[in-house]
């Protein structure tokens, strides 16, 4: 099972090799594939740490990531922000320490120009939304709008968030390899079993909270029409 590491800003190859020459941390396409074309077995891990970066080399990577046959295990062990968490997505199973933050925004750049540039840059920052918009939708099952409206919040989740709002599938607060040492008659079921069920708790309450909302959305448009 090999491990990819998600640290540093989000680049491209060009930028990942100026990075590299220099020490600093940076994740770029080239990197992940040579990582997924050496990894002998159908496991993958992705350890992420990263505020983000390219959102272009981020679709490349969560692409590879996807289109590799492989089961990727995702493990925020930071900050997966921005285009870090576009990448989060490609994950089969998210984890996130219980002192992990994710945050997701809509699309930003720099451009310098006339009024023309200007409504040119905001229809090409909305489609590079809605391109984003298909990642979450995919891992969370939630609709567009709602996304869109939480990107345009800038949402910062924690990890309990994370797992409630469907952006995450565990919280790595329970470590299932360390032995259980008891003092009683009968054993207590494993840390495994713990884990699982905890998790389950927590997607319960996602649900009922789901729930929830539904039905008051249809209780105030039931007000509207009378």
């Amino acid at each position: 099972m090999g491990t990819i590491d998600i640290k540093g800003d989000v680049v491209d190859n060009l930028y990942g090799t100026f990075f590299d020459y220099w020490g600093i941390d940076s994740v770029y396409p080239k990197k992940v594939k040579e990582a997924i074309d050496n990894d002998e077995d159908d496991e993958l891990v992705l350890d992420i740490a990263s505020n983000g970066g390219d959102v272009f080399a981020a679709s490349e990577i969560y692409t590879m990531l996807k289109a590799s046959g492989k089961k990727v295990t995702v493990r925020v062990q930071g900050l997966a922000a921005s285009a870090a968490s576009v990448i989060a997505m490609a994950g089969d199973v998210v984890k996130m320490s219980p002192t992990a933050q994710m945050m997701i925004h809509k699309a930003s750049s720099g451009l310098v120009g006339n009024a023309d540039d200007m409504r040119h840059n905001a229809e090409t920052l909305d489609s590079v939304d809605s391109a984003i918009v298909n990642a979450y939708k995919l891992k969370t099952g939630r609709d567009e709008a709602d996304i869109l409206q939480l990107m345009q919040n800038e949402t910062w989740m924690n990890a309990q968030k994370a797992v409630d709002m469907g952006f995450a599938d565990e919280m790595m607060f329970v470590n299932e390899d360390e032995d259980i040492i008891t003092n009683s008659m009968h054993s207590l079921p494993s840390k495994t079993a713990l884990n699982t069920f905890l998790n389950m708790l927590a997607k319960d309450k996602a649900t009922t909270n789901n729930l929830k909302a539904q039905k008051l959305a249809i209780l105030q448009e039931k007000e509207m029409t009378t």
